[in-house]
């Protein structure tokens, strides 16, 4: 078992009496129903329906933590601060620390992600592990992380999160809901992230992904012999790719559900 120190990211504390009608109104995920102890996946999009934020929600006894990257959070932060207005809420930064563990034992919290992720540790832990480690067991796996979708840029579909338990249809009203569920009832996602396999370091971000003379894609983050990348379904799987010098391939995960592959239009 692994313990990493996951330092890119860093906690807000929610509660007060309004803490779930509040963000049950903002967020991708369904808050109502969240307990004590557990995490749920999900994010802050913007109205037109792209991602500014990804985060867990872990409920606590008295609200619950949202975890975020930690370039992020006073941004978020802000951003609640405004979205509050008279709402009965309580926010804050908090200084627990972020772990995870892999494969899953006992700590913390179950990843909503995928089991093979493991679990989320706040507060404090010894680690054996830098995020260097989970970043590459991630990567295994074939799922994306916040380095993939920056921010305000990407569809949350695009980056899987209907996939990784990240989007609650049933759960009604939130902002950008118009736009992920256009989508999502279409059918129609032309683009998905997906691994990619290669020799060598990984291609620099942005890199463009050929299908012979076709655009694919492009390489969004990874490590050496893989990465993330922003694909075009109907192009870039089952056929060799180039990316840059090298030849590469889509390496579909077992997460990934064939029928994603076949509604590209």
């Amino acid at each position: 078992m692994t313990v990493a120190s996951l330092n890119s990211r860093a906690v807000i504390a929610i509660g007060g009496p309004d803490w779930r009608p509040f963000l049950q109104g903002l967020l991708t995920q369904d808050v109502e129903t969240l307990e004590p102890g557990e995490a749920r996946f999900g994010a802050l999009l913007t109205p037109q329906g792209r991602l500014l934020y990804d985060l867990f929600l872990v409920g606590t006894e008295d609200g619950a933590l949202i975890d975020v990257a930690a370039e992020h959070r006073d941004a978020l932060l802000q951003r609640l601060t405004i979205y509050r207005l008279r709402a009965k809420v309580d926010l804050a930064a908090s200084d627990l620390p972020v772990f995870a563990e892999f494969p899953a034992g006992s700590a913390g919290v179950a990843d909503p992600r995928l089991p093979e992720l493991g679990r989320r540790i706040y507060g404090p832990a010894r680690a054996d592990a830098d995020e260097a480690a989970y970043d590459a067991h991630r990567l295994a796996l074939g799922v994306p992380g916040s380095a993939d979708w920056g921010s305000d840029s990407t569809y949350p579909i695009e980056a899987d999160f209907d996939l990784l338990s990240g989007i609650d249809f049933k759960k009604g009203c939130f902002v950008g809901q118009e736009t992920t569920s256009r989508m999502k009832r279409r059918g129609t996602i032309k683009n998905r992230m997906l691994p990619i396999v290669f020799d060598g370091p990984a291609p620099e971000p942005g890199t463009e992904l050929l299908a012979g003379d076709l655009r694919a894609g492009e390489v969004l983050s990874g490590m050496d012999g893989r990465a993330i990348a922003l694909v075009r379904l109907d192009r870039a799987l089952g056929v060799p790719l180039t990316a840059g010098d090298r030849a590469a391939q889509v390496e579909v995960p077992a997460w990934f559900p064939q029928s994603a592959g076949d509604n590209a239009a």
